[in-house]
């Protein structure tokens, strides 16, 4: 079977399909081998359409297409302040997720950088998983790191009720910081 060979435009056009039709994750190494083409290549058209403004993210388990929800549907969304030591970080995403949260991203507050995020994108406990495996593989550090722990998260729920049931648990535990 022979590969079609694409034109860049074509194959930015390709991946775009290729994540508007998914509801996962697909890393830019699934996405190379699809294409033919190196991850690289991969990561510059994903550069590219991102700046077209499409609404791709990176996550720890690979890019997603975020897809416009009806506003009948929309989810409630929160800001909120932890404070907690590295080898903590997977109970506190747990207890978030527990409460049928989506945990969207992380961010800090840089001496030289100002604020710096980071997507997360965790909704389950197997999401929680696969973020510290990435995590320990990688021998990656958090960036809650940078500043001893003190973090915000952007909090995603269906409901004000769920948000409010993640901070109490935050709070029980000692990880929200007021």
């Amino acid at each position: 079977m022979i590969q079609k060979k694409y034109t860049t435009e074509e194959r930015r056009k390709y991946i775009l399909s290729i994540l508007k039709e998914r509801h996962e994750p697909i890393t830019g190494s699934e996405l190379s081998v699809i294409c033919s083409v190196s991850r690289q290549i991969i990561v510059g058209d994903i550069t590219l359409l991102k700046a077209r403004n499409e609404p791709i993210i990176a996550t720890p388990s690979g890019y997603i297409y975020i897809h416009q929800i009806d506003p009948k549907l929309e989810r409630k969304t929160r800001i909120i302040a932890s404070f907690h030591t590295p080898e903590q970080a997977e109970e506190e995403l747990m207890l978030l997720v527990d409460c049928g949260v989506t945990v969207k991203d992380v961010k800090v507050e840089h001496p030289m950088y100002g604020d710096l995020t980071a997507s997360i994108m965790v909704s389950t406990r197997q999401d929680v998983r696969q973020f510290i495996a990435n995590l320990k593989n990688t021998n990656a550090s958090l960036l809650s790191q940078l500043t001893n722990g003190l973090h915000l998260h952007t909090i995603e729920a269906a409901s004000e009720a769920e948000l409010e049931q993640a901070v109490q648990a935050l709070r029980n535990a000692g990880f929200l910081k007021e």
